[in-house]
């Protein structure tokens, strides 16, 4: 494949990712943060617990990681240390689906006990979504996408697969939705980019 086919798919998850910007409602985003800012106030009586499978999990791991540089008290579900999730705490959920079976199980455990649940997905009426006390709906071609095998049926009707597989496109744009949150929660809890950095790992 030409090196031209990359840079074009990398202008295309770009593009993507710019017009999902405008169409992501903020008072969903000002909510999430508004949790979080809460949470931070509590001086570490209050935890987060990320979660996601897959590449979303990994897309939680990044967002885990700046929030210990912010000074949370942050887990990430699977690791060993992860202690019991109580009715003080939140869980950030993150499924493109929302039917991720592993994750609505996992949310729905902590429900039970309290937790509230951020969904970070691309169906709100998912049974994530359906189980979260706040949703934020990130547009994003998921792995459910609508699909279509008669390639003339998919002209007649101006359906083109984009350049990125399965749910590449929910996945980058909430990493680089999250990285955002990051910089807004810096900006309204006072912490500085030095601080962050006292609180990045010396041992690597």
């Amino acid at each position: 494949m030409p090196a031209s086919e990359a840079l074009n798919a990398m202008r295309e998850i770009a593009a993507f990712i710019e017009k999902a910007a405008s169409e992501i409602d903020p008072r969903q985003v000002d909510e999430f943060i508004d949790l979080l800012v809460d949470v931070y106030k509590a001086n570490g009586n209050r935890k987060i617990l990320v979660m996601g499978a897959g590449r979303s999990g990994l897309v939680g791991r990044a967002f885990a990681m700046r929030l210990m540089h912010l000074g949370f008290t942050v887990y990430v579900l699977g690791d060993t240390i992860v202690p019991s999730v109580t009715n003080r705490d939140v869980v950030i959920a993150i499924s493109g689906s929302g039917k991720t079976r592993l994750i609505v199980t996992a949310a729905e455990a902590a429900k039970a006990v309290g937790a509230r649940i951020v969904a970070i997905t691309t169906f709100p009426e998912s049974p994530l979504g359906r189980l979260a006390d706040i949703v934020v709906k990130i547009p994003g071609r998921t792995k459910e996408a609508f699909k279509m095998d008669d390639y003339f049926a998919r002209q007649i009707l101006g359906i083109h697969a984009p350049l990125a597989p399965l749910g590449t496109l929910f996945e980058d744009t909430t990493l680089v939705f999250l990285d955002g949150v990051i910089y807004e929660l810096m900006g309204r809890l006072g912490v500085s980019e030095e601080e962050m950095k006292k609180r990045h790992a010396n041992i690597e």
